[in-house]
């Protein structure tokens, strides 16, 4: 599959977001960043790792991506 497609998340901290997807990936990874309590040496940073996987059920605009809760 080539070109662009619209995608949406269902479910975890991303439900309901649309975006375009090329190729039909399997998993989508979204990252959202975690406050730190102090002043990182070096500039470090923490984020939160959340996976959807394809829904291969739905072969139509928008595709569909379940939140993975068993993901790390």
């Amino acid at each position: 599959m080539t070109g662009w497609q619209t995608a949406v998340l269902v479910g975890g901290p991303a439900d309901g977001v649309r975006m375009k997807v090329s190729g039909r990936p399997r998993v989508i990874q979204v990252t959202c960043p975690c406050e730190l309590e102090a002043a990182s040496p070096g500039g470090i940073r923490a984020e939160a790792v959340h996976l959807y996987r394809r829904d291969y059920g739905v072969t139509t605009e928008p595709l569909r991506y379940g939140f993975d809760i068993a993901s790390p």
